[in-house]
């Protein structure tokens, strides 16, 4: 089972949020003195936006929003030109006031209400003077209508269809090992199955509750590792690594397979939020740094380091079905994160025993640790910035 990401709660953007990628921080209006009030309503994205002069200079821009409507909004700076945004509140609230504030360029720009009951108001188009020639002024990001992802997610559910018959091949192997009494093959045969597992990647909201009883771990049974509810791979390593027997072990290795079984007869059906890629793209490697590289998921067969590596490629897997979106808005993105990937992926390889086996990450020597964790690291930096680069952004 995927624990939840370390940064879960980011991921539920709110007004209070501070959106990095556009330069905008949200939250309460100041009690201080009053920034311009700029109203939203149903009839009217921006009162107050273009009172007085209809340019002013550019630079620093503070606004004071408030919602007069009935429904929440959402509300962009835009140009108007091509719809590019330059800030934005995703949650603005009836009678709840917000500041907004940002850095731009010279050029014109307009406010884009989008309101829960689906009306879209853009406001009059103010000016902004001058220039900052690059001095701390937001680019501004492309617009990314829902419906553009659903091409990256069909691309996804097809690279998923496409492996479930081997991770159901695999697992028999593993069960038929187990069922024959056959533990010395069951733990070489182990690893290829659970890897084919973790190879899927983004797909396990779409697994509902088949994802806790294929890869659940033990956190949070009250028996712990003894827990009777406990099945899966993990369950598996733990009874193949601590000497449990054969009988102990052929039931969980059938029950994996039905499981796997069933699984792959519900995915046809199953839903896939388009949100899901944006986000796995981070998730995945983020989860993999406190599971996988800490050794925390390691229940006795010290192969952390290659499912971290399966991570690896069921990012890249991801990356791939978003390229055509993401390149577009970041050209440089996809280069440097493919580079700083290949440089962990060459990390953890370098890791392998002499006999092809693994080291645990537990065992490796302090400063392989920390070259790890350092690559790691500057790959989820490069890779934070896909779930706000592709957050959805009408165009309307």
């Amino acid at each position: 089972m995927r624990r939840p990401p370390l940064r879960a709660a980011a991921a539920a953007l709110t007004a209070a949020t501070v959106v990095a990628l556009l330069g905008v921080a949200v939250g309460d209006a100041p009690d201080g003195p009053a920034a311009p009030v700029i109203t939203v309503s149903e009839r009217d994205c921006g009162a107050g936006w273009g009172a007085g002069s209809a340019t002013s200079p550019a630079g620093h821009l503070l606004l004071r929003l408030s919602d007069t409507a009935r429904d929440p909004a959402e509300v962009y700076l835009i140009a108007p030109g091509n719809g590019e945004v330059y800030a934005e509140v995703l949650s603005l609230l009836p009678g709840v006031d917000r500041t907004l504030t940002t850095t731009l360029d010279g050029g014109s720009y307009a406010l884009r209400c989008v309101f829960t009951d689906g009306t879209v108001l853009t406001s009059s188009i103010r000016t902004l003077t001058g220039t900052l020639n690059g001095a701390g002024a937001v680019a501004g990001v492309r617009p990314l209508p829902d419906l553009d992802l659903g091409a990256p997610v069909a691309a996804y559910r097809g690279y998923v269809t496409a492996a479930l018959p081997g991770l159901l091949t695999d697992s028999r192997r593993l069960a038929g090992d187990l069922a024959a009494g056959d533990l010395a093959r069951a733990r070489a045969d182990w690893l290829p199955a659970h890897l084919d597992y973790e190879r899927l990647g983004a797909a396990y909201n779409s697994f509902g509750d088949f994802d806790r009883a294929i890869d659940g771990t033990a956190d949070g049974l009250s028996g712990g590792t003894a827990d009777p509810s406990w099945t899966g791979f993990h369950r598996i390593e733990y009874g193949l690594w601590h000497g449990q027997g054969a009988a102990v072990l052929k039931p969980l290795g059938s029950g994996l397979v039905k499981d796997v079984q069933d699984m792959v007869a519900d995915f046809p059906s199953a839903d896939t939020d388009p949100g899901d890629l944006p986000l796995r793209s981070h998730e995945i490697l983020e989860n993999a740094l406190q599971f996988q590289l800490s050794g925390a998921a390691d229940y006795g067969s010290g192969t952390a380091l290659a499912t971290l590596q399966a991570n690896i490629q069921g990012t890249r897997a991801v990356l791939g079905t978003l390229t055509a979106l993401i390149t577009p808005r970041a050209p440089a993105l996809l280069p440097a994160v493919d580079a700083e990937l290949s440089v962990l992926d060459a990390g953890l390889s370098a890791c392998r025993t002499p006999d092809g086996g693994w080291t645990a990450p537990t065992a490796l020597p302090l400063t392989r640790r920390q070259q790890l964790d350092s690559a790691l690291g500057g790959v989820l930096e490069q890779l934070s910035t896909v779930p706000d680069l592709l957050q959805g952004r009408p165009s309307a």
